[in-house]
């Protein structure tokens, strides 16, 4: 890679080789390491991974849509990363456990999580969405790279039970300058630890560019901890679900963890409370949008013989009920009572978390007697 490979702000602007199976205009690309890795991948399965991604990005559009219109305090949009979401999620077994950040909604999708369970968070009426473990899925991790140590000691947790399930850590590039992310990699390489690190390579950690984090692509750094580095196209869904799949092969034969970088593109902002625009081009988002993950697998199906428009009608069929049953979900979640915020906080009461309560048990006692003096005062001027 030569400096001209980056722009004037560091932005990779032509990447380095990338594992590759269906090329951004639908074309089958044939590839003696990877392919087997996929064999089983026929056309109905490729249409389902099509419909996947075309829900979720209905999914995204609609939980977008309902904080625009007050109904949720943030979003944070996954367009542009369908591929390597449900690539990567269907390569999972259910026993396998998955540590995600906040973006990961395909991946909840995938594992089954419900529309109410994936909004309570966002409109504040759950400090988490879901059971982890009726899922095998942890709730979405906001602490920046922090979910990469909870897989890593959930990993190695496993392989001393002798058991071949593996962890997932979801992460985007941003993720990689964090500590905690490096301490878990440092960690899992010493103790063979069966865990998959997956850094969505989004190419903005908010608003700085990948080449500011890294003069390497990130996938170079997995040799520095003594660990594979597999570098896949993140808007190829066969890709994707190849190399996860190798990668949790080496994890299950007690091979240790493996590091993915699905380079792929954040088309929306990076939360709603984000504007894109003050460190984006046009033409940057037109060039990724022509890499779009969803049109090239449907290219590619139509070219191998699939009803195209059945298809797409069918997708878009069950896309539009499950934005459905999303918007009719924001009804069911009820404002919790205040005092339930030290509900679950810690295992075993203690009197740090009492005093606590306490204080904020007088502090909304306050706006009762000042709502009663007001009423008061009101009555006896009438």
């Amino acid at each position: 890679m030569t400096p001209s490979d980056r722009d004037a702000t560091g932005l990779l602007t032509r990447p380095d080789p990338f594992v590759q199976l269906i090329t951004p205009t639908g074309e089958r690309v044939r590839d003696d390491v990877h392919d087997p890795w996929v064999r089983d991948i026929d056309l109905d399965v490729l249409a389902r991974l099509y419909r996947d991604m075309v829900v979720v990005r209905r999914l995204d559009t609609e939980a977008t849509a309902l904080q625009r219109q007050g109904e949720l305090g943030l979003w944070p949009p996954l367009a542009g990363q369908e591929a390597a979401q449900i690539g990567s999620a269907r390569a999972l077994r259910g026993d396998d456990f998955v540590f995600s950040s906040y973006r990961e909604h395909a991946v909840a999708w995938v594992r089954d999580v419900q529309p109410a369970e994936l909004l309570s968070v966002w409109r504040g009426t759950a400090a988490s969405g879901w059971n982890p473990y009726e899922h095998n899925m942890a709730v979405p991790q906001i602490i920046i790279g922090a979910q990469a140590l909870h897989a890593t000691g959930y990993a190695m947790g496993a392989r001393w039970e002798g058991t071949d399930t593996a962890a997932i850590a979801y992460f985007g590039d941003g993720a990689t300058s964090e500590g905690d992310v490096n301490e878990a990699l440092v960690f899992a390489a010493s103790f063979d630890a069966p865990v998959v690190f997956f850094c969505q390579n989004n190419q903005w950690a908010i608003s700085e560019p990948v080449g500011l984090q890294s003069k390497q692509p990130l996938a170079r750094r997995a040799d520095g901890f003594g660990m594979p580095g597999i570098r896949v196209d993140g808007n190829d869904v066969l890709a994707v679900l190849a190399a996860t799949r190798i990668a949790l092969d080496r994890a299950r034969r007690g091979e240790g963890p493996t590091f993915i970088e699905a380079v792929t593109y954040r088309i929306g902002p990076h939360t709603t409370a984000d504007d894109p625009t003050r460190y984006r081009t046009e033409p940057e988002l037109a060039e990724w949008r022509e890499r779009d993950p969803i049109a090239r697998v449907l290219t590619f199906l139509e070219a191998s013989g699939v009803d195209a428009e059945g298809l797409q009608r069918d997708a878009q069929a069950e896309a539009d009920r499950v934005a459905a049953d999303l918007r009719a979900a924001i009804t069911t979640l009820a404002d919790p009572e205040p005092m339930s915020v030290f509900d679950h906080v810690y295992a075993e009461p203690n009197s740090h978390l009492d005093r606590q309560r306490d204080h904020y048990a007088r502090y909304l006692a306050m706006f009762d007697d000042a709502s009663h003096e007001a009423s008061g005062s009101e009555g006896g001027a009438r």
